[in-house]
């Protein structure tokens, strides 16, 4: 046992904090020493709702988003514009979109980009799930919400070679947001303006 723990049941759980991203030693710590400080019941739901979420959390069947079912919401409210797919890197990306409320329709997740140094290839990615989603018909615009990186561009293009011979109208968001930025970190309205202000992509990197 570390000499600075005074408990091995202390350590084994500041050791698991400290594991998430963006959590130090002395964060998780704190976040260990606050759950000690609750009363049983506070910390078992806690606990609870982790276990559950790994056990039961779905992916959508249709977009790839996170889902308590086999559809997720969005793809299944009838009010959405089922004529237009955003493509967006990953499941905080749909929810950085949808903060913006100035897009309505639906979502196709990647789970990544295109990033040969990283070992990820079109393979590894939900690409020809949105190809086939685009051939099955009832698809006007994809748009391609990518970060505006080299790894985003890349994607955009191959994702762009695979449907130019299609009838599907290609865009991507204007480039409001700043080269190497990840929608993620874009504030509302830059992103909301990036999207409504969306050009036409001719495969252009």
């Amino acid at each position: 046992m570390n000499q600075q723990y005074s408990s091995l049941l202390l350590e084994k759980a500041v050791n698991e904090f400290a594991k998430l991203p963006g959590i130090g030693k002395k964060t998780a710590m704190r976040l260990v020493l606050h759950l000690l400080r609750q009363d049983a019941s506070t910390v078992e739901a806690f606990g609870n709702s982790i276990i559950t979420l790994k056990h039961e959390v779905k992916y959508c069947k249709v977009c790839h988003n996170i889902s308590d079912t086999e559809i997720c919401q969005i793809c299944a409210n009838s009010q959405r514009d089922a004529s237009t797919i955003c493509v967006v890197e990953n499941i905080r990306d749909v929810m950085a979109v949808e903060a913006t409320q100035q897009y309505k329709g639906l979502y196709h997740v990647l789970g990544g980009v295109i990033s040969p140094m990283d070992g990820v290839g079109p393979g590894d990615l939900q690409i020809q799930s949105l190809i086939d989603r685009v051939s099955a018909g009832g698809v006007n615009e994809v748009i391609l919400a990518l970060s505006t990186t080299m790894e985003g561009d890349t994607t955009n293009f191959f994702i762009y070679r695979k449907l130019e011979q299609s009838r599907v109208k290609l865009t991507v968001i204007a480039r409001g947001i700043s080269i190497g930025d990840e929608l993620e970190y874009t504030d509302e309205v830059t992103l909301g303006r990036s999207i409504v202000n969306r050009t036409s992509f001719d495969g252009k990197m």
